[in-house]
């Protein structure tokens, strides 16, 4: 969630109701050094927020609760036993996140885990959990099981001689006594499995030829010498309405890549998660994306090492807690709950901040009070953009660029970003001035205020000193960092790629309506100005969605037009008139009875199908236009029920007229079309049409890859038939 939660947001939409005419001016006029100055007030005479805001913040409680952790464990042993082996590793990494470090309840968590690892096949990652139980005290009385465990893991993998020295270790460890039978039994069966992995080594089996490999084109990239991680095809601009923009400086190629840069600051969504009631205890067992993900370089998890501190935290290995801790967690991390309910942007503006340094932020803030507004960097020595483009220097000048007008990724590029602070609503303004401060104020109660100005040495940094302000008024170094965040959370919501899951249908003037696609604009201030745009909003004509999914006339098939509820043909010498409503009606009816013969494919009745699919198609010709796409769906359900009954050449045939209706619609590059085209291969394929095949097959995966990237199952299997194609007898080739 980027906001704060719906009712932080409620209760500060209120509290704006309520506030005196004159200071809802003042706080809606107000630069980003006073907003957070009037919020600073308002928060310490409204402690009847303060106290809702903690009560929130149970809710999402991210503190270490040793009951959790035994109820997480004693699901993860159930689903273990039922052999549900990958729902018994979430369990148990859940587990593990509540223990507190040290325990030896943590390492029974790490062990269990790795057991289900074991039996996942996960080798490596198992011997990492056994690692770490024997790290955090594994029990001694319970050291047999894992140690043969890790046995087992080190035979599976070929590594014989630690097999062997891991199995001396056992047997010098403990006396073969009545209590070890079950062990002895297992230590046999290790030892027969040694056998065998000997003669493995022995006589190696010959290696896997790789199939199906892509051999792409290599990919177009020359970095730019101007602007680090960005494509020589572009440059840098700026103007006071986009702030900081990228240009096509030279013809872009489709699928070329333009930026390679990693973000300064990232934070993962939380996800989707049922937030607990006051006096609830039931814990969730769901997996969100605070389990899945590796809360610093977001890698998906398998076997996560928790925080040490919290229960939310947690990371793919120890190196990435230790890096996260250093470098923001160990501030971040008695302010979980607090986090979470103030949203994402919120999270992301603080990380920001811990990462750039006080140093670095407060010298920017500074400058940014300055009275001299001009577009030049903080750097004394960066010209202006209008001297700049008079003395050839390029980007000198942009916001953001060094005083050799040169683009790195740096924090002076981030607090450059414009926060376009006039467009944002005051609302919206007033409830992220209350949420940044409220944070400030959490840090400071929390002793935290040394870390954020870069104040302790390692040494000191689990140690948070008791705070000696009593007053609640914030101390002028916090309001500094609060300007700062208040500044990145307007900026996020332009600027911010939040990477939730990818689609492959995205905004197009193809596939919208341009008032939807403006909609989708609006929230980053931005007015497209593209031709497709300024064509449907100037000069009134109809879109070309509009168009071509339109209705037709029945008498002649002229297009059908009008905006009220009755529709007149366009064709002047036709004075056919239909009610937009019946012809709505007929089109309903109609994708019902195609559902219908869609069900009848299903059941196995593939030729009552097709009659049900013809006559459907016939009726849609008498008032869809040719062009719309629910015709070309009906080609594409045809050629699926041909294909079906094995007939590739009608499959085919249909399957052609569905492409031409969606390249009409998408274009002869989009995502639709590759897809169509992708069908259209297998039948060829199928229907032993080589020659035909092989040419489809290199336009599919010449649209496909640049959509989706090499590694797409399609393309896999484009490439495998290909390959089979490509093996055949030339005399076979040369007669298709």
């Amino acid at each position: 969630m980027a906001l704060p939660v719906a009712e932080w947001r409620g209760r500060t939409a209120r509290l704006w109701a309520a506030l005196d005419s004159a200071l809802r001016e003042r706080l809606a006029a107000a630069s980003l050094h006073d907003a957070v100055r009037l919020g600073c007030d308002l928060l310490r005479t409204k402690e009847e927020e303060e106290a809702a805001l903690v009560q929130l913040c149970h809710r999402a409680a991210t503190d270490k609760k040793p009951e959790a952790a035994s109820r997480y464990r004693e699901q993860g042993n159930q689903e273990f036993k039922q052999g549900h082996y990958q729902a018994a590793l979430r369990l148990y990494s859940k587990a593990a996140s509540h223990e507190l470090p040290g325990s030896p309840e943590l390492s029974v968590c790490f062990a269990n885990r790795s057991a289900a690892l074991l039996h996942l096949g996960h080798f490596e990652v198992c011997l990492e959990d056994i690692a770490r139980a024997e790290s955090h005290g594994y029990p001694d009385r319970l050291l047999p099981k894992v140690l043969l465990r890790k046995a087992e893991c080190l035979l599976r993998l070929g590594r014989l001689q630690d097999a062997q020295e891991s199995l001396r270790v056992l047997e010098s460890k403990f006396a073969l006594d009545g209590v070890m039978t079950t062990n002895l039994a297992r230590l046999k069966k290790l030892s027969q499995l040694k056998v065998k992995l000997g003669e493995k080594e022995r006589c190696p089996e010959p290696a896997q030829e790789a199939h199906g490999g892509i051999q792409g084109e290599p990919e177009i990239w020359e970095e730019n010498n101007r602007i680090s991680g960005a494509s020589s095809s572009l440059s840098l601009g700026f103007d006071a309405e986009r702030g900081r923009h990228l240009l096509a400086s030279q013809d872009i190629v489709p699928g070329q890549s333009l930026v390679k840069e990693e973000a300064f600051v990232s934070v993962l969504c939380p996800g989707e998660s049922l937030p607990l009631q006051d006096g609830d205890t039931a814990w969730d067992t769901r997996a969100t994306n605070a389990d899945l993900y590796c809360h610093r370089c977001l890698r998906q998890l398998l076997a996560s090492v928790p925080c040490q501190g919290c229960s939310y935290a947690k990371y793919c290995s120890q190196d990435c807690a230790d890096v996260a801790w250093q470098q923001y967690h160990r501030t971040e991390c008695s302010l979980g709950a607090l986090l979470l309910t103030l949203g994402v942007f919120c999270h992301v503006a603080l990380r920001t901040v811990l990462l750039a340094g006080f140093a670095e932020v407060s010298r920017l803030v500074a400058w940014s009070h300055r009275g001299d507004k001009s577009l030049q960097c903080p750097e004394a020595s960066c010209k202006p953009l209008g001297e700049a483009a008079d003395a050839g220097a390029g980007s000198r000048g942009v916001p953001g660029c060094d005083s050799s007008g040169q683009y790195q990724s740096s924090y002076q590029a981030l607090f450059h970003l414009l926060p376009h602070t006039e467009q944002h609503s005051p609302e919206h303004k007033f409830l992220c001035s209350l949420s940044v401060v409220a944070i400030c104020k959490q840090l400071q109660a929390a002793g935290l205020e040394a870390a954020v100005l870069s104040q302790e040495s390692p040494q000191q940094w689990s140690k948070p000193k008791p705070c000696e302000n009593t007053s609640g008024e914030l101390s002028p170094e916090l309001k500094t960092v609060a300007e700062a965040m208040l500044r990145h959370v307007l900026q996020l919501q332009c600027n911010a790629q939040a990477i939730t899951v990818m689609q492959e249908l995205g905004p197009h003037w193809c596939r919208m309506r341009v008032a939807e696609r403006q909609q989708l604009l609006s929230q980053y201030f931005f007015n497209c100005r593209c031709p497709a745009c300024l064509e449907e909003l100037e000069s009134g004509v109809k879109s070309v969605v509009s168009i071509r999914n339109s209705f037709c006339c029945p008498k002649c098939q002229a297009q059908m037009q009008g905006e009220e509820d009755t529709l007149c043909c366009s064709n002047e010498a036709c004075a056919t008139s239909a009610s937009r409503d019946h012809l709505s009606g007929r089109l309903q009816d109609l994708q019902q009875q195609i559902k219908k013969g869609l069900g009848m494919l299903r059941v196995g009745k593939a030729d009552q199908a097709i009659k049900m699919l013809l006559k459907c198609q016939m009726d849609a010709g008498t008032f869809l236009s040719p062009e719309h796409l629910l015709m070309g769906e009906m080609e594409d359900h045809l050629a699926q029920v041909y294909a079906t009954l094995g007939k590739w050449q009608e499959a085919a045939r249909h399957l052609k007229k569905s492409i031409e209706i969606v390249e009409m619609h998408h274009g002869p590059s989009s995502v639709e079309t590759g897809h169509e085209l992708f069908k259209l291969a297998q039948i060829l394929f199928n229907g032993f049409a080589v020659s035909e095949a092989l040419s489809t097959i290199q336009r599919a995966e010449g649209i496909l890859s640049v959509h989706f990237g090499p590694q797409n199952a399609q393309i896999q299997e484009l490439q495998e038939m290909k390959a089979c194609l490509s093996e055949l007898p030339i005399n076979i080739l040369q007669r298709t």
